[in-house]
């Protein structure tokens, strides 16, 4: 009787003042949203329009609708260090791609030896590819640095893709180890029976199906790599090798506060690449997540 009970309450239509206490929770909900959303990106909109502002009324002038409208925030930033833009675009290109190919190639090794290969110390060595994550970078910053130094490697793009070689991303690694783990091991059985051995299960069985993580990998190491300010600042030391984070704050002058109107117009372009990466990467990256357990 209870059961029949429930389910005639649930047939019945609901109230009208039912129906209007969830109409006005539904704007509510949605006004907040609003307000949410122009909180977040009121900075970028601010960034946007003082771009196309004269130099001397960016901060004298701080409203979204400008007095003047001018491009040579443009034209001056974009050869402002004495050398095109387009030369720091190229930097972080290289820098990225690089980093990009080398978590691929070394984390997803370094994954499949954690999840599927059996040998001495295996858990040991993931505890520590565990705790590695938890360790700040600014600890290993001065080690690292006499490191490369040692090695004559200042100035080059060395300290910034070598280790992404060596599978010094644990986040990526721990990543890519629990999607593995839910891949069946009847493939790898099957490979075995086949004659294969530990690589050639890896590179036709394992690596197929983790498309998932790889695409995960992808566009975070594009994302972070790309904003990424602190380590090509410590490493390049020419400006020909700079990125393009490093170039936008050389262009400021600290004592003057010259040059903020050409620092936001390259600064909005430095931001389409992202931008426009993760548009078209944005529903590989929610079914990466969602198939890696990490939601």
């Amino acid at each position: 009787m209870l059961a029949e009970s429930r389910a005639r309450r649930a047939s019945r239509p609901p109230s009208s003042s039912h129906v209007v206490r969830r109409r006005r929770n539904a704007v509510f909900k949605h006004a907040g949203l609003w307000v949410f959303m122009i909180a977040m990106i009121y900075p970028l909109i601010w960034m946007g329009v003082s771009s196309f502002k004269p130099g001397n009324l960016v901060l004298s002038e701080p409203g979204l609708i400008p007095s003047e409208v001018t491009l040579e925030n443009f034209t001056e930033g974009w050869n402002v260090l004495n050398r095109p833009f387009s030369v720091f675009f190229v930097n972080s290109l290289i820098v990225t791609v690089g980093s990009i190919v080398g978590n691929l190639f070394s984390c997803s090794l370094a994954a499949y030896a954690l999840a599927r290969l059996q040998f001495k110390a295996r858990k040991v060595y993931f505890a520590i590819t565990l705790a590695s994550v938890m360790l700040p970078m600014h600890v290993l910053v001065i080690p690292q640095y006499i490191f490369f130094s040692e090695l004559g490697w200042v100035n080059t793009y060395f300290p910034l893709l070598i280790p992404k070689f060596l599978a010094t991303d644990a986040f990526f690694v721990f990543l890519m180890v629990q999607f593995i783990r839910t891949i069946p091991r009847d493939l790898d059985r099957a490979a075995w029976i086949d004659g294969a051995g530990p690589f050639l299960t890896f590179w036709h069985v394992i690596l197929p199906l983790m498309r998932p993580a790889l695409v995960t990998t992808t566009i975070f190491t594009f994302i972070w790599t790309w904003n990424d300010f602190f380590t090509p600042l410590i490493y390049l030391t020419s400006v020909d090798m700079y990125t393009v984070p490093v170039a936008l704050s050389s262009m400021v002058d600290s004592e003057t506060q010259s040059g903020i109107g050409m620092l936001f117009a390259m600064s909005l372009l430095s931001l389409i690449p992202v931008m426009l990466f993760f548009v078209f990467a944005q529903r590989y990256l929610i079914r990466g997540i969602a198939t890696t357990g990490l939601k």
